[in-house]
């Protein structure tokens, strides 16, 4: 069964993102159903299929099934642009994707989904973590340095909502990285960053705002550092 999921996996890898220009693309947007590009990249998928299939002539079946309904996501998806964010867009496409290949898998090889493990307390644990590390450790920095008012950057200099995402996501890292006992990789997220932000604090000159940066930094790594021990902690 593995095999087969990363047979088809690979086969989808290659049609959507390794095999596809972005001149198709374009004109896939510009022309919908009636853009050659969009028959090619059916064809394209269809040659990766039989290839990585081994020419096996018993997986026709799938693989018509495969091709088919790709070609009519696709159709779907290129009359949805401009309607639904292009991100959200992509998201449900790929989704639905996977959910064709896991229907092919489950035809050849029947599988059951343990529902309950989601339920178990490993799991509901888990989630509580991540939950606690992005968006419960958010709200205690933003409270935490609300103490500290500076005056803000031109917004025009800064990505939106850059910081928010940034903190999450080094949080997110240094969660995984004690889950996996490594402690060394932490060290150096923190050094990474520092460099980063070295050259940002060395133009501003100024003292308070070094001083913020670093007790946001402190707190941010603080608190995913608490929290990977307490869930190491409560899950040994």
């Amino acid at each position: 069964m593995i095999t087969l999921i990363i047979q088809l996996l690979i086969a989808h890898v290659i049609g959507d993102f390794v095999l596809q220009p972005s001149k198709w693309v374009e004109d896939k947007n510009i022309k919908k159903h009636k853009s050659k590009y969009l028959y090619f990249h059916g064809l394209i998928h269809l040659l990766a299929l039989i290839i990585l299939l081994k020419f096996n002539w018993s997986y026709w079946p799938y693989i018509a099934f495969i091709i088919f309904s790709h070609m009519i996501i696709d159709v779907i998806k290129l009359n949805l642009i401009n309607k639904i964010n292009n991100r959200i867009l992509f998201t449900l496409d790929q989704v639905l994707h996977m959910i064709i290949i896991s229907i092919v898998v489950y035809l050849e090889y029947p599988y059951k989904l343990d529902i309950e493990k989601i339920y178990s307390k490993e799991s509901l644990f888990l989630i509580l973590a991540i939950l606690t590390v992005t968006s419960v450790s958010s709200i205690i920095m933003k409270m935490i340095m609300s103490k500290w008012e500076l005056e803000e950057d031109n917004s025009n200099d800064s990505l939106k909502s850059a910081g928010l995402y940034i903190g999450i996501l080094e949080r997110l890292f240094v969660f995984g990285f004690i889950i996996l006992n490594q402690w060394g990789a932490i060290g150096l997220l923190i050094a990474a960053k520092s460099v980063f932000r070295f050259g940002d604090l060395s133009r501003a000159k100024d003292r308070k705002l070094t001083e913020y940066m670093l007790i946001g930094s402190l707190i941010s790594f603080g608190l995913s550092i608490l929290v990977g021990i307490a869930y190491m902690y409560f899950m040994s």
